[in-house]
């Protein structure tokens, strides 16, 4: 190791933060990265060899495997700031921070518009069944069958959005576009003029499309279950660009081959990479890799947040996304 590298402050990585995929060089050139999953060590041990004096953190939801708290918390003592790549916090034990005074930096609204653009196409995707064209040309049923299944109308939907946050607001702002009506459920009324529903179950009755923008919690665990689908009724689709836990997986399996409900579409799922293998032969689902947030700007952006907040940390000055105390349910 140089004497320059080994000057520069230190982060511990967790979780394999998509960044690193296309800005590691740069990230390297201002911090000693410690990255955790190049090493064949458990997190707590691999802790406890290189990175117990560290002050700074960044981790993404992904490839950490249970949560990030006081086990971990506990072998870094000078940890001061975790950076989380990602709009959602499930991954952090949020009070265990908080007593602990170590502050959290988020993506915030950073992915708001893309993930709002990605909730958009999979419901396009869904209703006019444009994935299932795409495979009933390329697998050469076009002539051998001639006909293929009607899609329906964008424009004549009742949108139900669970949880309208940043990116919830911004899927109804792009669904109204389309000539949809839209209804929202929340933990509290916002200021807007969407009728609201504090019921999960009263939305999905007088909606035949639930778009999911709530964060995971105790208390969104599994919302969205058998219950609500079939409230959602035959015509009923669901989107899920938050987190896949947030429906229970299995009941929507079931719901999808009965007929229950229409179709789905999703980009996250409760146990990724694995995706149930019932729903891949079903032909009015569209499934995508949890990529909802991911494009070249957003990437670029999330890379220029992550070295503010660290540098901010490091040079005594504001966080960029500083959480503050919102360590609660955001919808």
């Amino acid at each position: 190791m140089t004497e320059a590298k080994s000057e520069l402050p230190e982060v511990i990585v967790v979780g394999q933060p998509t960044i690193f995929k296309f800005y590691d060089e740069e990230l390297s050139k201002k911090f000693r990265m410690l990255k955790s999953w190049e090493s064949s060590l458990s997190l707590e041990n691999y802790i406890c060899k290189h990175a117990q004096s560290v002050k700074a953190m960044i981790c993404s939801p992904k490839h950490i495997g249970s949560q990030i708290s006081s086990s971990v918390f506990r072998l870094l003592p000078s940890l001061r700031l975790i950076v989380t790549t990602s709009t959602g916090l499930d991954h952090i034990d949020l009070v265990e921070c908080r007593r602990r005074g170590i502050s959290i930096a988020s993506a915030s609204t950073l992915f708001s518009e893309d993930v709002a653009d990605f909730a958009v196409g999979l419901l396009i995707d869904v209703v006019r069944r444009i994935s299932a064209a795409d495979r009933f040309v390329k697998n050469g049923l076009w002539p051998l069958q001639g006909q293929f299944p009607l899609g329906s109308k964008v424009g004549s939907r009742k949108v139900g959005i669970v949880g309208l946050g940043s990116i919830g607001l911004k899927v109804a702002e792009r669904l109204e576009g389309f000539g949809c009506t839209i209804s929202y459920q929340s933990r509290n009324k916002k200021p807007v003029s969407y009728p609201f529903y504090l019921d999960v179950y009263e939305l999905a009755t007088n909606c035949d499309v639930l778009v999911i923008c709530c964060a995971l919690t105790d208390q969104t665990h599994h919302l969205i279950n058998k219950e609500i689908l079939l409230a959602l009724g035959k015509r009923g689709v669901v989107i899920n660009i938050a987190r896949g836990a947030i429906i229970n997986e299995m009941e929507l399996v079931q719901c999808l081959e009965q007929g229950e409900i229409a179709g789905a579409g999703l980009d996250v799922f409760q146990n990724e990479p694995n995706v149930p293998k019932e729903l891949l032969s079903l032909d009015n689902v569209v499934l995508t890799r949890h990529i909802a947030a991911l494009t070249e700007d957003s990437i670029r952006a999330i890379y220029e947040l992550v070295c503010g907040n660290l540098e901010a940390l490091f040079f005594n000055k504001a966080l960029i996304t500083p959480l503050l105390d919102q360590y609660v349910y955001q919808g």
